[in-house]
């Protein structure tokens, strides 16, 4: 599509819709702060769209790998993603960067369009410079490039402010945090505070350097709460039976937490192709991590595809487990889990049932991607694409026994 109509297109869709209200938590690290030298970007993502696909597309310039609603059927917003060139960008909603009237949120289109056309940070200020006023936008854009590049843009309606992970005057430890504000905004109306304390909490206490599969495992399971200081883990019921209600509110995962992804990116004497994108696609607390590349194939685990009926197999089975962490019969239940069907003493839990699950899938890709990374054929990744796709068939959990 030619860059004139995708411009009008944005303003057309700037003036006549409004979208809702997002929240996400993130972080960004440099390489330099990695045990393996690459960057990443990380976004838990709420949302009220709950089903999500990851979606590889052919964009204006380059094939791109992201995190889509099932419903939007185009792909037309990209919640985050990579593509062949090495580019990545995640987002969450900043609440605070514009005045408290303008609503209107473009991030999905924004996101989509830059995966189409930068290959770099500077390619990606550029398509920011060149954009429509106002932006339609209210955001902390998460990026990295193949070349070393990691950075935070705060962008609003007139422009942006950049946080550069690789400037130890601006990130001291190599790493940068955002959840639903800000640093350039208005503090007086920061979101996602509570959400903000535990992502720092969770980062003061891991060691450094730090490890892409730790991450994508830990962040969006993180049981910790901010404000009260909370620590789901810390006692937890004696088996399934030991119903234990707990309140659930502001926490790392919440109930409507849609997907989490992991970019990690590439060291610069490595191809750009190797980038990954390490994808929880469904409820992080009763799905698994599965990392994906762009490969020439073009090919994906069917599980984490729309299926005939426009829905991911692995969400709908992320949705069913789900259903036994929220079952209050009345009243606010999505602000209630039971403890004991996420977590027990005896084992049993749910997240505790998917944990080896979720390591054997992130010990064979990681394999495999090590052997591409060697120079060996691409055919491995659909290889293990469909070895995904049987073992999570074979051996994701039909129901918890007691």
């Amino acid at each position: 599509m030619r860059s004139t109509t995708i411009l009008t297109l944005f303003v057309l869709t700037c003036s006549l819709f409004h979208f809702s209200a997002r929240a996400c938590t993130s972080l960004i690290i440099s390489g330099k702060a990695t045990r393996d030298g690459r960057p990443l970007i990380l976004k838990n993502r709420d949302t009220g769209s709950l089903s999500n696909i990851t979606v590889q597309r052919q964009g204006e310039k380059y094939r791109f790998i992201g995190i889509a609603n099932a419903k939007d059927t185009t792909a037309y917003e990209i919640w985050g993603g990579h593509n062949e060139k090495g580019f990545a960008i995640i987002n969450t909603a900043a609440y605070n960067l514009n005045k408290k009237d303008e609503k209107l949120e473009l991030e999905g289109v924004v996101m989509r369009r830059a995966l189409e056309i930068c290959a770099s940070l500077q390619d990606f200020e550029h398509m920011l410079d060149t954009l429509p006023r106002p932006l339609c936008v209210d955001a902390n854009f998460g990026v990295l490039d193949a070349q070393g590049g990691c950075a935070y843009y705060e962008t609003g309606n007139d422009g942006y402010v950049k946080y550069d992970a690789n400037d130890p005057s601006v990130a001291p430890h190599g790493y940068l945090l955002r959840t639903n504000h800000g640093f350039s905004g208005d503090r007086e109306r920061d979101q996602g505070v509570e959400r903000y304390h535990a992502i720092r909490h969770f980062m003061q206490q891991e060691e450094s350097p730090y490890d892409a599969e730790r991450l994508i495992a830990a962040v969006p399971r993180y049981l910790y709460h901010g404000i009260t200081r909370t620590d789901l883990t810390r006692r937890p019921p004696l088996s399934l039976r030991d119903t234990t209600w707990v309140s659930f509110r502001d926490f790392i995962p919440r109930y409507i937490t849609a997907s989490c992804l992991l970019v990690q990116g590439v060291r610069p004497d490595e191809p750009a192709q190797h980038t990954t994108s390490w994808t929880i696609i469904g409820y992080p607390l009763t799905c698994v991590a599965i990392p994906v590349l762009i490969t020439p194939s073009h090919q994906l685990p069917q599980a984490i595809q729309a299926d005939d009926k426009g829905a991911s197999w692995l969400v709908n089975e992320s949705f069913r487990l789900k259903a036994r962490l929220f079952s209050l019969p009345k009243g606010n239940s999505h602000d209630y889990i039971d403890l004991a069907q996420l977590i027990n003493q005896e084992g049993t839990g749910i997240m505790q049932q998917l944990r080896p699950l979720e390591q054997e899938i992130m010990d064979q890709g990681r394999t495999a991607i090590n052997h591409i990374r060697q120079g060996e054929s691409y055919a491995l990744l659909d290889e293990y694409y469909r070895w995904v796709d049987q073992y999570l068939h074979s051996h994701f959990p039909t129901q918890v026994h007691p």
